[in-house]
């Protein structure tokens, strides 16, 4: 299979993963990255911890699981990256409250720009890509792999999942190879709203919660009250889901469908299941949104995830109360508005809050 030129925006978890990988399998992969994190990368390279994917290096007939690829570029600018071009396809994995400010950058250059595999969470990055570049030039994509970073650069694969992608592109069946030649597992979905918003749920579970009280997702599903708040907020979104027609569909090792079955199921059965499901998945990793709020920086991706299903609900007349509540707590706790100890490990204050104490 020809290879290919491949552009990445932002060398995090996600983005150094994927471009880290494709460039294992021979692909030519140019990442755009801050200039103080180009400077580390340049001196330090990329590393890829793939321990736990034991079939990629016994495939390779290596003693080791930690890869260093070679034919990887580290730029500070999209006007010096395309200068390095002409590339076949685009990367975008930012966080999606970056986006905005990426779109701002690439205005100028929205001509010159290859098509844009967008593997953000969340439903809305794509429509705004899609205004700034085109709708042709726009391939919605996710990521279920679980994917650590330790510093710059310095990324570890915690669970390999897979990743999706529309099917209707002209570049979704090539770019769809070269994922899966460099053992990422590549599905394709003919309906991007339905893997998006699939996807989204998976996000959802002990995320807001967890971030909010200061406590694991074990711990969160461990809780009665808790259990149901999540319960709660889950079926929120399933009934959004439904108003929008947008069926849930199973994504890259993630059996989505279980997850929305564990909604209608008496409490006694499906409370065990989604501690171990959600729980235990995780282990005693704490959620992105916690990560995000004690990261000092001031911004959550809540408004995208769950603020998004109380967005998408007001539009299809569908309330959503609960989601509105964590969005809105979480928020003021990330912008510093109250306390990160207001709710920490405090349950019944967050229950009350919600309505349901």
């Amino acid at each position: 299979m020809d290879k290919l030129n491949i552009l990445v925006f932002g060398a995090g978890a996600i983005g150094a993963y994927i471009g880290g990988a494709l460039a294992l399998s021979g692909n030519r992969v140019v990442f755009i990255e801050q200039p103080r994190a180009v400077s580390e990368l340049q001196e330090r390279g990329l590393v890829l911890d793939l321990t736990v994917d034991r079939g990629r290096w016994t495939m390779d007939n290596s003693s080791s699981a930690v890869y260093r690829p070679s034919s990887v570029e580290f730029v500070s600018s999209l006007e010096e990256s395309l200068a390095r071009g002409p590339f076949d396809v685009a990367i975008f994995a930012l966080k999606s409250f970056d986006t905005a400010a990426a779109l701002e950058g690439m205005k100028p250059f929205a001509g010159q720009l290859p098509p844009l595999l967008c593997l953000s969470n969340g439903v809305d990055n794509e429509p705004a890509l899609e205004a700034v570049l085109g709708a042709d030039k726009v391939i919605a994509g996710t990521v279920t792999s679980s994917v650590g970073r330790r510093a710059v650069g310095d990324i570890v694969l915690e669970r390999k999942r897979g990743v999706g992608l529309v099917s209707a592109h002209p570049l979704s069946d090539r770019l769809s190879a070269a994922l899966t030649e460099a053992g990422l597992n590549a599905q394709t979905f003919s309906r991007p709203a339905d893997m998006k918003w699939s996807k989204m749920l998976t996000n959802l579970p002990a995320n807001a919660t967890a971030a909010i009280l200061n406590m694991t997702a074990a711990e969160v599903f461990a809780h009665p009250g808790l259990f149901r708040l999540e319960m709660g907020m889950l079926r929120e979104a399933l009934a959004v889901m439904r108003a929008l027609d947008v069926r849930v569909v199973d994504l890259p090792g993630v059996p989505v469908r279980a997850l929305a079955l564990g909604t209608k199921l008496p409490e006694f059965i499906a409370r065990p299941l989604m501690k171990k499901a959600v729980g235990g998945g995780r282990g005693g990793k704490m959620p992105s949104f916690h990560i995000d709020l004690h990261s000092g920086r001031g911004r959550s991706e809540v408004e995208w995830l769950n603020g998004a299903v109380v967005r998408y609900g007001k539009k299809v007349g569908v309330p959503t109360p609960i989601n509105q509540v964590l969005t809105e707590t979480l928020l003021t706790l990330t912008r510093g508005e109250l306390p990160l100890t207001e709710f920490s490990r405090q349950p019944e204050k967050l229950l009350v809050l919600i309505g349901r104490g």
